[in-house]
């Protein structure tokens, strides 16, 4: 008997599960990163994402109601290898001067993805005509995007100089 294909609402869910694992695992790094970092503006830059994400976590668990759906994870194999790339940065750069600019690329790696998995989510969202999700994954599309920013100005106005000059 031939197996039915797959349709757009299981790829969507089953990248929301992707997702939420990322987010989970992204708010147990912070922590780390905020507390390896030097820099004072960069530790701030994490803690405020910290926040953010447990927001985003909260939206997640919403669309997942929308979709009537348990909130669960799925192991996100990016996700994974962003945050053990900062812990090697962690590991090797500890007490050098280049260790915040490391610290602030994994963490632009991080949101770079996590921009465009929820570009994508949001565009299925509209798809399949869920509304309310579109709203929810939009919100938190925008503070992605916006943390990015804060991120690059704070590598362009500090971060990057103190690496290089010391």
């Amino acid at each position: 008997m031939a197996k039915e294909p797959k349709q757009l609402n299981e790829l969507f869910h089953d990248t929301l599960k992707d997702i939420y694992f990322a987010e989970k695992k992204i708010l147990a790094t912070l922590p780390k990163m905020a507390k390896a970092a030097r820099s004072k503006s960069l530790q701030a830059a994490f803690e405020k994402h910290l926040g953010e994400t447990k927001g985003q976590i909260e939206r997640l668990e919403q669309v997942f109601a929308i979709i009537e759906a348990k909130p669960q994870g799925k192991t996100c194999a990016a996700i994974v290898g962003i945050t053990e790339e900062g812990a090697e940065i962690i590991a090797d750069y500890t007490g050098s001067p280049a260790l915040d600019a490391g610290l602030l690329a994994a963490a632009q790696a991080v949101e770079h993805y996590e921009i465009s998995r929820y570009g994508t989510l949001r565009t299925w969202a509209k798809e399949l005509g869920l509304t309310e999700a579109v709203a929810l994954l939009d919100e938190t599309l925008a503070e992605e995007k916006a943390t990015d920013v804060a991120l690059t100005e704070i590598a362009k106005t500090a971060i990057n100089q103190n690496a290089k000059a010391a």
